[in-house]
């Protein structure tokens, strides 16, 4: 209430909040509460994406915005994994918390500090050794949030609980405390189906974690003064939380009377017997594992901020990009090696086509934005950091010389099909297609774009996209293009087999951590498994391999249309399914 008040922050939004968590079975229960917001990290991801510089770290590690400079992208949403950025609907940009920098600025403490009344929340200069924060986070035990994501966030809790700290580690049922959850996120009566906890357990025993007891501290009951959470910017730090029993029953929630432990999520058990003057001699494995094994529900959150924020703009941009790349490169690539004759009036048509595609990718992108009137700034304001800048560098770059090319050959200027100029549209088609996969490995909030293969698999898209198209016109009489259906058709097969291991590779192999693992399952298992399997697979795959295996000019235009049907199915899962995985 008091950053709501401080800020005049607009009801449904929040700069910081208060998740509750429960543990355990009546009467031995408990709650836990963690404090969500900004971690003002170190090595900010946000700041790194944000286009126009909105969003920039302060000299004493404050990492703070700007509403009359954002463009409302939402691209600091997907980079940050905490979900500590929101859309204000006031100002429609993007907001956090900024560790009410209006006040340090004068002297004060943050509103939350000043108002809690347990002095739960911490505030000062962790490179001050004299300060109570960093006095505080040197004699206790702490833990950060998601601090493999490199960020070197600074807000860190005492006596953290990892069902707090670890969203996927937290079940979330239908109902809250005393609302229903917000209808658009994914509820689940138990443990998270596709959790693997053993191998999270071993990721985080192998981190600088404390994990309690495996450390040689008693942590096994909650701390008499409720425990705390400071978190710190270079200069400054802050920090909440706690929990709350009702009874003096340990934080393990299902530990039976015979010593072992069981989950009504199915999951292996722990061998019986486990005393806890045992725990002080198990290994950070089994303490790791035990930790998470803990069933904890919530029972309170906001649901996700970042819920759909990049949404059927996207998806269709990245479809409409991938053609208008393709529908550029690939006739320069044909003239280029001979797999059709250098035509000006040809090339000339393929850069109309190209150029309507990368006309309808700039109108998505503009239409996705939150402030479109700003759309101009990305180019005027750049951040250089952000990769958004670089493609919208390549795209204008792009649609400069697809004008040329379509003058040239009005006029008839056979340069626009010497190889110099062929080479240049290769390779500005090839930077068009590949540029996204860089903006979303930007994005660390989502893991599964984390894949180093990104940018080969959109290439690979574009020249599925492109010579699917090609097809198309060609089949159709278009004469322009009637030389490349062959090529094209060839193209089109190379590419739809190279999609199709490049999808087995990104999806059905093993990923590297936890929210990844959840993002392919729920492309193949979950909600969005019909519009994989059947658009993206068999109607985007199957079918248009099938079609052109047969050998007809018809059934190759055929399989262009399904082979574009099926890619913007891909497109639609794989940016919208690892946006509904929680990030707090």
């Amino acid at each position: 209430m008091a950053c709501k008040g401080e800020h005049d922050d607009p009801i449904g939004v929040n700069k910081t909040w208060v998740k509750y968590i429960e543990k355990g079975e009546f009467p031995n229960t408990n709650r836990n509460f963690s404090v969500m917001r900004c971690n003002h990290c170190a090595d900010s991801p946000c700041t790194d994406v944000c286009p126009v510089t909105a969003l920039w770290e302060r000299e004493d590690g404050i990492v703070d915005f700007d509403p009359e400079r954002c463009i409302g992208c939402k691209a600091c949403m997907q980079g940050c994994p905490y979900d500590a950025l929101y859309i204000d609907p006031n100002s429609e940009t993007a907001a956090k918390c900024n560790y009410c920098s209006h006040r340090v600025d004068t002297g004060r403490e943050p509103a939350c500090v000043t108002v809690c009344p347990e002095d739960a929340i911490l505030a000062g200069d962790l490179e001050n050794p004299d300060t109570e924060i960093a006095r505080t986070i040197s004699r206790e035990e702490v833990q950060a949030r998601k601090p493999e994501k490199g960020t070197e966030p600074k807000l860190f809790y005492v006596d953290g609980d990892e069902g707090s700290t670890t969203p996927g580690t937290t079940a979330r049922e239908k109902h809250y405390m005393w609302s229903d959850a917000p209808h658009h996120v994914e509820t689940e009566g138990g443990s998270v189906p596709d959790f693997d906890l053993e191998k999270a357990a071993e990721s985080l025993a192998a981190s600088d974690v404390s994990l309690g007891d495996a450390d040689g501290s008693d942590d096994s009951e909650a701390r008499a003064d409720g425990g705390r959470e400071e978190c710190g910017c270079d200069s400054c730090a802050c920090g909440e939380g706690g929990t709350t029993d009702s009874s003096d029953a340990t934080r393990t929630a299902d530990r039976q009377s015979d010593g072992g432990y069981q989950s009504d999520g199915g999951y292996a058990t722990e061998p019986s017997g486990r005393t806890r003057d045992d725990e002080d001699n198990t290994s950070r494995t089994e303490r790791a594992y035990e930790l998470l094994h803990e069933e904890a529900t919530r029972v309170y959150d906001i649901g996700e901020s970042h819920y759909g924020s990049w949404g059927w703009e996207v998806y269709s941009y990245t479809w409409t990009k991938g053609i208008a790349a393709g529908a550029l490169m690939l006739p320069a690539l044909f003239m280029l090696f001979g797999l059709a004759d250098p035509n000006v009036a040809a090339f000339g048509a393929s850069a109309v086509v190209s150029g309507l595609f990368l006309a309808a990718t700039g109108v998505l992108l503009i239409l996705d934005l939150e402030q479109p009137t700003r759309f101009h700034w990305v180019l005027l304001r750049p951040n250089w950091n952000s990769w958004l800048v670089k493609g919208a560098y390549i795209i204008s770059a792009t649609g400069a010389y697809l004008g040329l090319v379509v003058l040239g050959a009005l006029l008839g200027i056979e340069a626009i099909v010497s190889p110099l100029s062929l080479g240049v549209a290769a390779v500005l088609g090839a930077a068009t297609a590949v540029y996204t996969a860089f903006l979303f490995s930007q994005s660390k909030g989502r893991d599964l774009w984390q894949s180093p293969a990104m940018p080969l698999h959109m290439f690979t898209q574009s020249v599925v996209g492109g010579s699917a198209t090609l097809v198309i016109l060609g089949v159709a009489g278009v004469p322009w293009f009637e030389a490349m259906v062959g090529p094209s058709a060839l193209a089109l097969g190379a590419g739809l087999v190279g999609h199709a291991v490049l999808v087995a590779s990104e999806i059905f192999t093993p990923h590297q951590t936890e929210d990844a693992e959840e993002a392919a399952a729920r492309i193949t298992r979950g909600r969005f498994r019909t519009a994989f399997w059947v658009g993206g697979v068999v109607v985007g795959i199957l079918l248009p391999l099938v079609a052109l295996a047969v050998g007809l000019p018809i059934l190759a235009a055929v399989a262009g249309a399904l082979a574009l049907a099926g890619l913007f199915a891909f497109e639609y899962c794989w940016i919208t399914a690892p946006q509904t995985i929680s990030l707090a």
